[in-house]
């Protein structure tokens, strides 16, 4: 099935028509900036002139950055606080005129990572983390998926994780990707203790640059970087909209 995925992040608003089957996309990803302030109605606006360029007129997969459950935005932690208690599938679905599924945007990743990526058809434990503006998690046991997790908010080294480890982090404070590695190898380290993955895959913009810094994760568990890059978002947005469309 051809269905149009869409990556809501902070800056940017990504998306394109992907085949579900094989992961492939169908058209060129387009990106619009993200509107600033990014309240509701703006980002429902922007989705709107995404999908008016693409062209589309069936169903939409997005991948937006905070806990969603049963079609409502409960978190905001990167995102403007009026999102909070939104009915976003809602909201979506109405802006554009076409049915609009969301999920949280780590979990749609890994999906398609899971699908598509470095662990791909694995049956076992598998921690998902994208390092970003902050850290977004996805924990999967057996291909099943156990939504909304937020690892990046445990309580470490005096603050939360994505704090001292996000890739937001390592660019604000100028650090080497050594000395940023040792940082993420301890988060790792502690991530693994507490969920026992049989892999972990790191996903976001850093997993390009994995040479960099794979020789300071030291911990035990296997770690790779997801191999569907920046386009897991979009990918596992459109295979999340098929999932829900085949329970309708």
């Amino acid at each position: 099935m051809e269905i149009l995925g869409v990556d809501i992040g902070g800056s940017g608003i990504k998306g394109a028509i992907v085949d579900t089957e094989t992961g492939e996309l169908k058209t060129e990803r387009i990106r619009i900036p993200t509107p600033q302030p990014a309240t509701p109605e703006a980002v429902a606006e922007t989705l709107k002139e995404l999908v008016k360029q693409i062209g589309y007129k069936g169903p939409i997969g997005c991948g937006f950055p905070a806990r969603v459950i049963n079609g409502e935005v409960l978190t905001a932690a990167n995102i403007d606080k009026s999102w909070i208690n939104v009915k976003v599938e809602e909201l979506f679905s109405k802006t554009v005129g076409l049915d609009v599924f969301v999920a949280n945007d780590a979990d749609v990743a890994g999906l398609a990572e899971l699908s598509f990526g470095a662990v791909k058809g694995y049956k076992g434990s598998v921690l998902f983390l994208t390092l970003g503006t902050g850290i977004g998690s996805a924990l999967f046991y057996n291909g099943q998926m156990f939504p909304n997790t937020e690892f990046g908010h445990i309580k470490f080294k005096g603050d939360i994780a994505e704090h001292y480890c996000a890739d937001s982090v390592r660019e604000k404070e100028d650090l080497k990707f050594k000395e940023w590695g040792e940082r993420l190898n301890k988060f790792l380290e502690y991530i693994a203790f507490l969920t026992s993955p049989d892999f972990i895959v790191l996903g976001g913009g850093v997993s390009k640059k994995f040479e960099k810094y794979k020789d300071q994760l030291t911990l035990k568990t296997k770690v790779v970087p997801a191999t569907t890059l920046n386009l897991a978002g979009i990918i596992g947005a459109a295979m999340y909209a098929n999932t829900r469309i085949q329970k309708k």
